[in-house]
């Protein structure tokens, strides 16, 4: 089948997961060792033997630190979108303070590259209804898409309710196109299948037949992963038992699940794979149609 995907990255310390995050640590980050440039170069590398381009939403606090990271990215041919700028999760943030994030890191990243950031994923996808009010933000702050919507439940984000397939969400600042990780309906129970944990998590396999699955119902994939998940030597954290299990759970088979993956599919930025939509904000070309979802835009 010739339908491609599209094949992301959130580029960030493997000291700066959500699940991690305390106030001390936040504090240590400057001291703690860095790993993204090489855990990214591991990345780059692979996909360029495949002569594959992604997404690669980057923070700010690491863009400023490693400006060679972005400049590499960019220079292969890759898209560069915002992961925000300090990994603070929405759900922590007012308005304003959401505003300045994405604001700063927007700039930090277009001035590395000299091209506009198209695109934001927000830490820990928790663009959720409670803070749904940062849709038409990143709209008036020049954000075209968005992918920080997961129409899952999970204890500390999703949007259960939402549509799971790319589309056009208007919000009272104008429109902007919605790319929601992979989910795939299962016994009326929506499972997440596109990276990060669940990728490490299911026998590959398993994970490769439902992503054929979705792909054969003519809908593209959107996968994610992080630099940290392709590096099992990185120093442990303390934390939560949960966390730690999701953090470091088969880090060691991700490099060789991750090869696989891209024998298996063909990928894209967002940028390409929804051209269309993104710069031209027309509604989905897919058969679903757009959630009627009700979503507070202001904060209350």
């Amino acid at each position: 089948m010739n339908r491609k995907h599209c094949l992301t990255f959130d580029i960030e310390e493997h000291f700066q997961v959500s699940a991690f995050d305390t106030p001390s640590r936040r504090r240590q980050w400057e001291g703690l060792e860095s790993r993204v440039e090489a855990n990214t170069d591991k990345i780059l590398g692979l996909l360029a033997d495949r002569d594959v381009r992604a997404t690669f939403f980057v923070l700010g606090w690491v863009a400023e630190r490693h400006p060679q990271v972005v400049r590499a990215i960019a220079r292969q041919g890759h898209e560069i979108a915002s992961h925000g700028y300090a990994h603070q999760l929405v759900t922590s943030q007012t308005p304003e303070q959401f505003r300045s994030d994405v604001r700063k890191a927007k700039r930090i990243l277009e001035e590395l590259i000299g091209t506009p950031v198209l695109g934001y994923r927000a830490p820990s996808f928790t663009v959720t209804r409670r803070t749904a009010w940062a849709l038409p933000i990143l709209v008036e702050e020049g954000y075209a898409y968005d992918s920080s919507i997961f129409p899952i439940h999970h204890d500390r984000y999703g949007m259960p309710d939402a549509n799971p397939l790319p589309h056009r969400r208007d919000t009272e600042a104008g429109p902007i196109w919605e790319v929601p990780p992979s989910t795939l309906e299962m016994g009326g129970v929506r499972v997440p299948i596109a990276g990060g944990g669940y990728f490490r998590l299911f026998p590959y396999p398993l994970l490769r037949r439902c992503l054929k699955r979705v792909e054969s119902q003519s809908r593209p994939l959107v996968m994610y992963l992080h630099p940290w998940e392709l590096d099992p030597e990185q120093p442990r954290m303390e934390g939560p038992l949960l966390s730690r299990f999701r953090h470091y759970v088969n880090l060691h088979k991700t490099t060789s699940r991750f090869s696989q993956l891209l024998d298996d599919f063909r990928f894209e930025p967002a940028r390409d794979v929804f051209s269309h939509e993104i710069h031209h904000n027309e509604r989905s070309f897919f058969t679903e149609p757009e959630t009627t979802v009700n979503l507070p835009l202001r904060a209350t």
